[in-house]
């Protein structure tokens, strides 16, 4: 992973908005009707090829192919591993239940979108679970590097996504193994496969682990904390597992509690999980400092700080509000995170989550995401004015 030598550099959560011809392709899809998979696959690649051009445009310097080719940041793994089949629920979450009219605000809004449902037809793991055929992940590689050949030069690095074993089981049920733990550890191990070929093909992994925050409120929401911590101890333990074999700066995490609008004062506080999701053997965090729960959260690196080794890519804005941060607003996040890490150099700006994390359920306009990157850019180029004067 590259460090901001000699300015803040500029990078993203995953998800960005795709198609609306794609996204309707996906929807269909996952509600059991018959879709043609080279109409999906010729879109897909379409969609790859002019979304590249779009990120350099709004001047990110750390791109990746915004998951046009999944139909969610998660749920695309329904089509790589065995043992899934059938149907399970998800929990809803604690915050939601509490505030009956904003939830029920929020499924009106999504019963008129066109989108990939995230809390309806859910898989189950009812048998063994492994990765079907690598040749899935490394097409998708082989796609993303053809792309990014006509703009060599403009772009400082690559990334590609996998989520965790953990918010995999956690969105599909366990029907097959013994033991919560057994089913992480058969997970982490068919997503080797997976973590193993993105940085082999010359890619920095980045993991998605919203469960390491985001189930605190969801699957564990009536249980006590001390369930959740040992339940992230788990994954965490899955995560090293399956990346043992992974240089430690080939690998930024991702984190954050659900990528909604909406209360969020159910969430676990950062401090409570830091210690164990500062376990993971990896080079850098990406977390969000944007939204307004948890803008304050980055003021714990000061009291326990990341690895000299270790990078941070601070969200500066929030991706589920149509708001075009300003860029003397995002230049101020970042030097105040800059100042806690005590070296401008392990400082990258992002974003707070994807912008379309389940095809067609991102709540930013399509304009507006790209004008809120430009902003960034903006300021990140501000505040590094200020932290790289000679």
């Amino acid at each position: 992973m590259q460090r901001s030598e000699t300015r803040i550099l500029t990078t993203h959560t995953g998800s960005l908005p795709r198609p609306a011809a794609l996204t309707k392709l996906y929807a269909r899809r996952v509600r059991g009707e018959a879709v043609d998979p080279a109409a999906i696959e010729a879109e897909g690649r379409a969609a790859l090829q002019g979304i590249i051009p779009k990120q350099i445009e709004s001047g990110l310097d750390i791109i990746n192919n915004g998951e046009q080719q999944r139909e969610s940041f998660v749920l695309y793994l329904r089509h790589r591993l065995s043992g899934l089949g059938d149907s399970s629920s998800r929990t809803g979450w604690a915050d939601l239940d509490a505030y009956p009219d904003y939830k029920a605000q929020l499924k009106e809004l999504a019963s008129k979108q066109e989108a990939v449902t995230n809390t309806d037809f859910l898989p189950a793991a009812i048998g063994e679970v492994r990765y079907l055929d690598p040749a899935a992940v490394n097409d998708e590689c082989t796609d993303f590097r053809t792309a990014l050949a006509a703009h060599s030069g403009s772009y400082a690095e690559a990334f590609l996504t996998a989520p965790s074993p953990g918010i995999i089981g956690s969105i599909v049920q366990n029907r097959h193994y013994a033991t919560e733990e057994a089913y992480l550890a058969a997970l982490g191990d068919a997503l080797k496969v997976e973590y193993e070929a993105i940085v082999a093909q010359g890619f920095v992994l980045q993991l998605d682990c919203p469960d390491l925050a985001l189930e605190r409120h969801c699957s564990y929401r009536d249980r006590p904390l001390s369930d959740f911590l040992q339940f992230c101890e788990r994954v965490i333990t899955a995560i090293n597992r399956a990346i043992a074999n992974i240089p430690r700066d080939r690998v930024r995490l991702h984190v954050c509690w659900g990528n909604y609008e909406g209360p969020h004062d159910h969430d676990v506080p950062l401090e409570d999980i830091l210690p164990i999701v500062t376990q993971a053997n990896v080079g850098g965090f990406v977390l969000p400092f944007a939204n307004p729960r948890h803008a304050h959260e980055y003021k714990i690196f000061e009291r326990k700080p990341l690895a000299e080794d270790q990078i941070l890519v601070a969200g500066v804005l929030d991706t589920t509000t149509n708001f075009i941060e300003h860029p003397e607003v995002i230049a101020d996040r970042i030097e105040r995170v800059a100042r806690v890490m005590g070296d401008p150099r392990r400082v990258q700006a992002g974003t707070d989550c994807g912008f379309d994390t389940s095809a067609g359920r991102g709540r930013v306009a399509n304009d507006v995401v790209w004008a809120k990157l430009k902003s960034m850019r903006q300021g990140a180029e501000m505040a590094s004015a200020r932290l790289f004067r000679s």
